[in-house]
């Protein structure tokens, strides 16, 4: 079957691997193939990902501190037409990522958007869990200062969901403590190095993943999820992979 050609004029949120390089979609592929130009968080990284699935075409940089003046550049080059197809690092375009404010111009201009879904660190570490999935609240990373990061957490406890948030390996063990000191009681899943080759899931109070940590070098980027209050225990703590 004759798949149909991409949309002139059109603003193609493309979600790339997450780790595993076959987390890519069929259609993200094609989309990067067939587009003008692809608009990317990191250039380097993007253009090893490009070259992996045999695809050449032009990078242009956008990031947190360029994204306004990137956003102008990505709208004019759809008022000539142009299929511009927009990636970060790794997952889903506008989650925890940039992306957010190219979205918003290219609507305010009158221009189509477009989803091309796959991989998502919040997804993939929820699904795997084992904690309750119909009702969650994604809060994405904590604030960098600890008394901010301590109120946010506060803010929390009324919340009746599973908590999903973003961690770096360098903060896990002082977050762990702060969990401890809020939610004592609750379960925890520490889900690390998705889709890669150690993939592991951590579970366990904080007190008992705080310990784990100080024991053991723990790498790569976290998902963090915190069980709602009174969900029954899973078995504590469980690993699944390893180093």
């Amino acid at each position: 079957m004759e798949l149909p050609p991409l949309t002139p004029s059109t603003l193609y949120l493309v979600a790339t691997p997450i780790g595993n390089l076959e987390d890519i979609t069929l259609r993200a592929i094609r989309v990067l193939k067939e587009c003008d130009v692809v608009a990317a968080e990191d250039t380097r990284r993007s253009g090893q990902l490009l070259k992996h699935f045999g695809i050449s075409k032009p990078l242009l940089s956008y990031f947190q501190f360029n994204e306004a003046r990137r956003s102008e550049e990505i709208i004019e080059r759809m008022r000539r037409g142009e299929k511009v197809a927009l990636v970060t690092d790794a997952g889903s375009p506008g989650i925890s990522d940039p992306g957010e404010r190219v979205v918003k111009a290219a609507i305010a201009a009158g221009f189509r958007v477009e989803a091309v879904p796959g991989a998502c660190a919040l997804v993939a570490g929820l699904t795997a869990s084992g904690l309750p999935t119909d009702e969650f609240h994604f809060i994405g990373f904590l604030p960098h200062k600890s008394g901010q990061r301590r109120n946010k957490l506060e803010s929390l406890k009324a919340f009746e969901g599973t908590l999903v948030l973003y961690e770096s390996p360098y903060r896990i063990e002082k977050v762990l403590g702060e969990l401890n000191e809020v939610f004592p009681d609750r379960q925890v899943v520490l889900a690390r190095e998705l889709t890669k080759k150690f993939e592991e899931f951590l579970r366990g109070k904080p007190a008992e993943l705080l310990v784990l940590t100080q024991k053991r070098s723990l790498k790569g980027e976290f998902v963090v999820l915190i069980a709602p209050e009174g969900e029954s225990d899973v078995e504590s703590p469980n690993q699944t992979g390893g180093d």
